[in-house]
């Protein structure tokens, strides 16, 4: 038995998410279909990030255990023929038997993608949000310097969120435009239920006008859901990619 490390990407438009659950279509559930085939074998994924419907991937991290006389660096080769053309398996190496992809030293990248022009763009429906009034980048920047660091991110997650702590790290926070589309790229050690969306939906209100970005530490300070914005929607979000630490 030897145990597998995949890194995976997709297009999460058409998914209720990672995780396998029962009111519809996941990830999870299609790549333990193909590799069960695969394999011949009952594969069953742990993944290391249940992102949510609707959002997207280009370096989530996946591991199974098989006895499978593939090398694990052909596994891309052999599933994605298996796979739909909005889910790839992007890379594959063999693991400890008991490495686990949410237990070890880890940092995260989001994006958070939006477009940032008068009239939306339907080819950018599915990867972006539309934002058509001005956004000032300056304003948001200096907002986004408050939640650099160790904070307690109580304001920034979901009210349904069930974790021990909601203090986290965040390593880098940059908001950078080109042209219509601006780019939120976060980096930590973890992320709260919706944190990365709500920290991008507070931002927005920043650009807009509507707090000033000295606000933000108020908000962080208060440690209540209801000062921050609101939650920006799945479609602009992407799990960029996750770095394992020693």
């Amino acid at each position: 038995m030897k145990r597998i490390k995949l890194t995976v990407a997709y297009d999460g438009t058409a998914y209720c998410g990672w995780q396998i659950q029962p009111n519809g279509i996941t990830i999870e559930e299609v790549l333990n279909r193909a590799l069960s085939h695969l394999t011949g074998e009952e594969i069953r994924l742990i993944g290391a990030s249940r992102t949510d419907a609707g959002v997207h991937a280009r370096g989530n991290v996946a591991v199974f255990d098989t006895r499978s006389a593939i090398p694990p660096e052909r596994f891309p080769h052999a599933v994605n023929p298996l796979l739909p053309e909005d889910i790839a398996v992007v890379g594959a190496e063999e693991v400890s038997p008991d490495w686990h992809p949410r237990y070890q030293p880890s940092v995260k990248t989001y994006e958070y993608h939006i477009l940032n022009r008068e009239f939306p763009d339907p080819l950018r429906r599915t990867d972006s949000w539309h934002v058509s009034f001005p956004l000032d980048i300056g304003k948001m920047r200096q907002a986004a310097e408050y939640l650099k660091g160790e904070h307690d991110f109580r304001s920034f997650c979901s009210i349904h969120t069930g974790v021990k702590t909601t203090v986290r790290t965040v390593c880098e926070l940059d908001v950078e435009k080109t042209g219509e589309m601006v780019v939120i790229r976060i980096q930590g050690n973890g992320f709260l239920y919706n944190m990365v969306r709500i920290i991008a939906g507070t931002l927005v209100e920043v650009g807009r006008g509507f707090r000033a970005p000295e606000e933000v530490k108020d908000i962080l300070e208060a440690q209540d859901r209801n000062r921050a914005g609101a939650t920006a929607p799945p479609r602009g979000l992407v799990l960029s990619s996750i770095e394992y630490r020693g």
